[in-house]
């Protein structure tokens, strides 16, 4: 069987990593996993179940027991899942526990297909440091704080701006100075900023470069 063709896409909350992410896949025909639907998944276990986010033996069993089903849930999208699953991703214990669930769908993606993209906060890093691929979508703060805030009102929610924005803040900070696996791009990661990018321009940019690593 031949290597499995592995794409990293990282990057902070709503610079559009996931969106590209899918997108990617669907071009390429690699099978796609969004790596923070897994912490998301854990916390929505964690919440269900009324066990506390501090509760290291129950992430580590909940973590051991989420599948693929687990990450079509709807309710991985609530903003207080999200919310929990931030302050739980950090974990040392957590993140060891999902780690080879990650690195097994690289290697072997499901449905056959000869390659995987996968985005999260340290596929390039940590994940997959050996990639073939490695993209670290970026965007200033306000032009992400935006995407959010429409994605939320959208949704129907209602929340300002400046939460938002605080809210982001506050996220970027626990993600970039954990101590385990830190918000990082790798040093041989394409940086695509996506600040002035609509969605096609962003997909376009990133295509380009990798078709052009794959072809290398």
């Amino acid at each position: 069987m031949s290597k499995s063709i592995v794409v990293a896409v990282d990057g902070p909350v709503a610079a559009g990593k996931g969106t590209l992410g899918r997108q990617l896949a669907a071009h390429f025909g690699f099978a796609y996993l969004d790596t923070g639907a897994l912490y998301r998944a854990v916390a929505l276990r964690l919440l269900r179940d009324s066990q506390a986010l501090d509760n290291i033996p129950a992430l580590v069993a909940q973590a051991q027991a989420v599948s693929l089903t687990d990450l079509d849930d709807p309710g991985l999208r609530a903003e207080a899942v999200g919310e929990a699953a931030s302050v739980i991703s950090p974990q040392p214990a957590l993140r060891a526990a999902l780690l080879d669930y990650q690195r097994n769908f690289a290697a072997s993606p499901p449905d056959g297909t000869n390659g995987a993209v996968l985005d999260g906060r340290d596929i390039g890093t940590v994940v997959c440091p050996d990639a073939d691929v490695k993209i670290f979508v970026t965007a200033s703060a306000e032009a992400r704080a935006k995407r959010r805030h429409t994605e939320l009102v959208g949704k129907g929610e209602e929340v300002s701006l400046e939460v938002v924005a605080a809210d982001l803040a506050a996220r970027d900070a626990r993600d970039s100075e954990r101590a385990t696996s830190p918000l990082a791009a790798a040093d041989d990661a394409h940086l695509l900023d996506t600040t002035k990018m609509d969605i096609e321009a962003a997909f376009q940019a990133a295509q380009s470069y990798v078709a052009a690593c794959m072809e290398d």
